[in-house]
């Protein structure tokens, strides 16, 4: 899920960066990628991989 989660905020990262839209400096391509590499990294830990029932 985390997976998913961190491509759709690297195409939205793409998608400001490639633009050239003038957004926040809380909101910029810059920062929208650091969220992404963050769900990706948290996804590779395997925290968000998925629904798992422990036995």
């Amino acid at each position: 899920m985390l997976g998913i989660v961190a491509a759709v905020l690297f195409f939205v990262a793409f998608l400001i960066n490639a633009a050239d839209l003038s957004t926040s400096d809380a909101f910029s391509s810059t920062n929208v990628m650091l969220l992404g590499l963050t769900a990706l990294a948290l996804h590779v830990a395997g925290i968000g991989s998925g629904w798992a029932r422990r036995r």
